[in-house]
């Protein structure tokens, strides 16, 4: 099919003939964040610049959200299904609650305020881990522009006692992150400085010890054209990551296993639908679908 390029042969049994690319939706200036909400059967996204939050489900169609959203961008659940996203407006990571109030989780580092919270999951043991880049109080387009007072860093927080932890620091803009299925190893992507030339853009592989440190780092995916932004990983290991021509499946070890070509540079992507199986995509302008036989690691 022409949706999909395979590099090597166990791609080809990760798609099948008769479900092919999707667009839902568009009319977006920056489609981000995508969290798949199974028990609502919808799916929630950021239109950053818009400052808005999209809702889009199978028999409604698409709607607002929230808007104003405080510009957020990234998105995920909790234990206890609650949304949690990371705005960069409000400069912080928020949690919405089951009536609809939006409770603040963390929006300061010793006593200086964040910088602009880019993408963010939950660990099984309900820790909250974020990513910290500049991007949002670089221009007023994706937020609003301010001083960067604190270093781009990866973070950690507990909901149970209040503690934010700092778990990697040595990135100049850490950007989306997702654990592997047996939470052993973290995968955080680096994509900045955004404006030169030799900026490091990699997905970087962390191995995670004690639940609550990280150790290594080495690359483990350079994603050309473009650079990675968002990433997922499927139940056997597999990392689905956004790049410029589309969505790159890379196996546990780094090799590229194939591409789902889409016609816009994708920012972010993410496992849902009753199965878990369909792969929601978001693109710059737009909202695309596909199902795949594999299924998502999420919950629920």
């Amino acid at each position: 099919m022409s949706d999909f390029e395979v590099h090597d042969p166990r791609f080809g049994g990760f798609f099948m003939g008769n479900a092919a690319l999707e667009k839902l939706a568009g009319g977006f200036r920056w489609a981000e964040g995508p969290v798949w909400f199974g028990d609502a059967g919808c799916l929630l996204f950021s239109d950053i610049p818009n400052n808005r939050i999209m809702r889009w489900s199978d028999g409604a169609g698409l709607s607002v959200y929230r808007q104003p959203s405080n510009y957020t961008n990234g998105h995920t659940r909790d234990r206890e299904g609650r949304l949690v996203s990371c705005e960069h407006g409000g400069r912080r990571v928020s949690r919405t609650e089951v009536d609809g109030k939006v409770t603040v989780l963390v929006d300061r580092w010793q006593g200086k305020p964040l910088n602009s919270p880019n993408d963010v999951v939950v660990k099984s043991d309900g820790t909250i881990w974020f990513t910290d880049p500049h991007y949002g109080i670089m221009t007023d387009y994706e937020g609003d522009k301010a001083e960067q007072e604190i270093p781009c860093q990866v973070y950690r927080f507990d909901p149970g006692d209040g503690s934010l932890a700092v778990v990697c620091d040595d990135f100049a803009c850490p950007n989306g992150l997702c654990f592997s299925p047996d939470e052993g190893r973290l995968y955080v992507v680096e994509t900045a400085p955004m404006f030169a030339a030799d900026a490091p853009r990699h997905i970087r592989v962390f191995d995670v010890e004690g639940g609550a440190r990280l150790r290594g780092g080495e690359v483990f995916y350079v994603a050309e054209p473009g650079f990675a932004d968002g990433l997922r990983a499927d139940t056997d290991g597999n990392v689905w990551t956004s790049a410029g021509d589309g969505v790159h499946c890379v196996s546990p070890a780094g090799e590229l296993l194939g591409k789902i070509k889409v016609p816009e540079v994708v920012a972010n992507v993410t496992f849902g639908g009753r199965k878990k199986n369909r792969l929601f995509i978001c693109g710059t302008t737009s909202i695309y679908a596909v199902y795949l036989n594999r299924r998502g690691v999420q919950w629920p």
